[in-house]
C-alpha cells in the first residue's frame, strides 16, 4: 500500500513540475466544450474514460467504487422512464434503448466533467481580484475536505455531529483546542491532556511556469479530448 502511495505521489509531483495552475485551467477550459458538444453518447463515455485516465495519470485521489455507484445511480434514474426500443422486461418494468442511453450519456457527461474539473483545478491557482483570492480560498479549503474525508478520519452515521464538527475545527485550524469545549467528556472523547492531531489542508504554493515540454504535452491533451468530437462528422 506505502509503494502504490509513493508512486502515486511521484505522479502527483512530476504533474506539478510539468504544468503550473493557470496552464491546466487553460487546457481544461479548452477540453470542456469537446466534451458538453459531443452528440454521440459512445464518444461521450470514451471522453469520460480519457479525464479518468488523466486523472489517475496526474496522481488525483479516485474511488472507482463511488464513481461506478454513482454512473449506475445515474442511468438507474433515467430507466425509470423508459422509451424507445423494449431491451428486456422484468415484469411490468421496460428497460428500454432510449432511456438506458440517455442515461448514459447524462452520466458520461457528469462523471467527465468531475474528472476534468479535478484534473484542472488545483488549489495553487491565482485568479486576479478580490473574486479571484474567494475562488482560490474556496477551491484550497474544498481539497482540504476531500483529503480529511480520505483520510482515516471519516464521517460515520453513528457519529455523524460529532464527526462533521471535527472535520470543521480540523480545517479552521483550531484543531489544538481542548476537546472539551467542543463536547462533554466522554468515554469515546479525548482526554483533556490528550495531544489532537490536525490534518492540514492544502496551502497555496509558489505558482510554477510551464515546461515547454509541459505546453507540449497539454496541446497533444487538448487535440486527444476534441479528436471523438470530429469523428461524429463521419458517423452523423
Amino acid at each position: 500500500m506505502k509503494l502504490f502511495s509513493r508512486f502515486r505521489s511521484g505522479r502527483r509531483n512530476a504533474c506539478e513540475e510539468l504544468f503550473s495552475a493557470r496552464a491546466l485551467c487553460i487546457a481544461g477550459l479548452l477540453a470542456m466544450p469537446a466534451l458538453l458538444f459531443n452528440p454521440v453518447t459512445p464518444l461521450r463515455f470514451v471522453q469520460f474514460l480519457f479525464f479518468w485516465f488523466l486523472c489517475w495519470l496526474a496522481g488525483k485521489k479516485n474511488n472507482p467504487f463511488a464513481t461506478v455507484l454513482v454512473f449506475t445511480g445515474i442511468v438507474a434514474f433515467n430507466l425509470i422512464m423508459p422509451y424507445g426500443r423494449v431491451l428486456y422486461s422484468i415484469g411490468t418494468f421496460n428497460i428500454t434503448l432510449g432511456a438506458l442511453m440517455t442515461g448514459i450519456h447524462r452520466a458520461a457527461t457528469l462523471e467527465g466533467l468531475i474528472m476534468l474539473s479535478r484534473l484542472a483545478i488545483r488549489p495553487d491557482l491565482k485568479i486576479p481580484g478580490g473574486f479571484g483570492a474567494l475562488v482560490g480560498e474556496s477551491f484550497r479549503f474544498f481539497a482540504g475536505i476531500i483529503n480529511l474525508m480520505n483520510s482515516k478520519k471519516r464521517v460515520t452515521r453513528k457519529n455523524l455531529i460529532e464527526d462533521i464538527d471535527r472535520l470543521m475545527i480540523d480545517l479552521s485550524g483550531d484543531g489544538a483546542l481542548d476537546a472539551a469545549t467542543a463536547h462533554p467528556l466522554s468515554a469515546s472523547s479525548p482526554q483533556p491532556d490528550t495531544e489532537i492531531q490536525t490534518p492540514e489542508y492544502p496551502e497555496a504554493v509558489p505558482a510554477a511556469r510551464t515546461k515547454a515540454s509541459g505546453v507540449i504535452i497539454l496541446a497533444i491533451v487538448v487535440i486527444l479530448a476534441w479528436f471523438p468530437l470530429f469523428l461524429t462528422h463521419f458517423l452523423l
